[in-house]
């Protein structure tokens, strides 16, 4: 191991920035029982103060990780089962398959194989009634996948994790996690309110733009019935403090017991399987798991609107890198590039991506055709030896967008190539460069579904040419 100076991580963050055109950077390490940041940039290109160590970033679903060590300490307490039907504590739950309502487990919701469509974005107002109108919306959820059967990126099954947490303390899920996470941690910097947010130094989100300009990404604000699936703010200490807490034996800064050391590591330990997709190897309980030159490490990240953030950890080397970036999509180039970095700079874990394999037109036609998630369609065709997948936004979750004051993004397309090993594919190009993914066959062999972005996207139409 070699351990990264402090301006040594200045110096390539400040680089990299420039070079990927991200107006503003926080990035922590933690190695070994020592701490460097670095900062760089600005909170706003329209109304600009300097990043350093106060500025809160929204880090996005790396929240989700929140919520589970939530649920977790509820567990030790006695008051919740992993493995007791969600109905326990949330009894009025109505989905549109009645037997997944009646089956469905706390963990399933936390391990992202509940199987219902994930990403329902409807807002339900900002009043502490919001999870509980967001949760009897999810009547509607078309159900995707068997229960327990595959690893689809599931934002609405956290909300319903937070509404368990909700009814079993009596209090609201933002309350709930002061009580049980942030102030017994002494996370005195990461917050869920505008109005806790606006009096301390914060960035927005900002769009990196085809023509090379940089825009504010508005609105700012995730809708209230969101914030279990990631809707806390907090600064570079408070993240590295979060991986401190997870790297440790569960117990706060003053020493206070917080979890059992065996609760810690069995949210890192595998419960689901992903072959290999764009959010890991395993799921664990809520952590994102990937085996790396034959090293474990144990994650999350998240993507807001213009704020996109990483974490990372290595266990069995002590170590972890947090970063956060206010721009989209060049963030998540930076994010990626400074994680490589620090991995085989620090610890000589290098990160390889797979080699894809030229295949006949003829042989591609099995996976093409048309795909959809509940938020959006999928075109695959076969081009020049590989895959050409162009997503649109559907209509509907288009005018929720418009409606909640966001821009529809364009979605260029961007090239798969097919992994030697089967039906495992690798992102060739494009701000998702390296992103890996797989197909799903039903028993008789046939191509149904796609996962792309952690998501399970499910084959509706074949191509026309078949």
């Amino acid at each position: 191991m070699s351990e990264i100076s402090t301006d040594a991580l200045r110096g390539w963050v400040a680089e990299a920035a420039e070079r990927h055109q991200v107006p503003g950077v926080a990035v922590g390490i933690y190695q070994a029982g020592a701490e460097g940041y670095a900062f760089h940039g600005v909170t706003s290109v329209e109304n600009p103060l300097p990043v350093d160590e106060h500025t809160l970033f929204q880090f996005g679903s790396t929240g989700k990780t929140f919520t589970a060590t939530a649920v977790m300490r509820l567990v030790e307490q006695g008051l919740v089962d992993l493995d007791a039907p969600v109905r326990t504590y949330v009894p009025e739950l109505r989905l549109r398959d009645e037997q997944v309502a009646r089956d469905v487990t706390v963990l399933h919701l936390l391990n992202h194989t509940a199987g219902w469509a994930g990403d329902l974005m409807t807002g339900t107002g900002d009043g502490d009634d919001a999870l509980e109108r967001y949760v009897a919306l999810m009547a509607d959820i078309e159900q995707v996948t068997p229960l327990g059967s595959t690893v689809s990126y599931n934002n609405a099954s956290l909300s319903l994790a937070g509404r368990v947490i909700e009814k079993v303390t009596g209090t609201t899920f933002e309350q709930a996690i002061r009580d049980l996470l942030l102030e017994p941690l002494a996370l005195t910097s990461s917050y869920f309110f505008p109005n806790e947010i606006m009096t301390r130094r914060f960035v927005v989100g900002h769009r990196n733009e085809p023509d090379g300009s940089i825009r504010v990404a508005r609105p700012w604000a995730l809708p209230r019935g969101g914030n279990p699936a990631g809707g806390i703010s907090a600064n570079a200490a408070d993240q590295i403090a979060w991986a401190r807490f997870h790297l440790g034996d569960g117990r706060a800064p003053d020493g206070t017991r917080i979890l059992t050391e065996e609760s810690l590591k069995r949210m890192q330990t595998p419960t689901a399987d992903m072959r290999g997709s764009a959010l890991g190897d395993h799921v664990g309980i809520s952590w994102l798991i990937r085996d790396v030159d034959g090293v474990r490490t144990v994650g999350h990240g998240g993507t807001m609107n213009g704020q996109l953030s990483a974490f990372l950890m290595v266990p069995e080397r002590d170590f972890a890198i947090i970063s956060m970036t206010n721009s989209a999509p060049n963030g998540s180039v930076f994010n990626d590039e400074v994680v490589r970095w620090a991995l085989e700079t620090a610890l000589g874990v290098k990160q390889r991506e797979p080699e894809p394999v030229q295949l006949a037109d003829a042989d591609l036609q099995q996976y093409a055709g048309t795909y959809e998630t509940i938020a959006v369609t999928a075109e695959l065709v076969a081009d020049r030896g590989g895959l050409l997948l162009k997503v649109e936004i559907k209509p509907e979750t288009a005018a929720q967008l418009r409606e909640a004051g966001e821009e529809v993004p364009e979605q260029p397309p961007f090239r798969l190539g097919l992994l030697p090993d089967g039906d495992r594919y690798v992102v060739t190009d494009g701000p998702a460069k390296g992103m890996q993914g797989y197909f799903a066959r039903d028993g008789s062999g046939r191509v149904t579904g796609v996962h792309v972005g952690g998501r399970m996207a499910t084959r509706v139409a074949e191509p026309a040419s078949t």
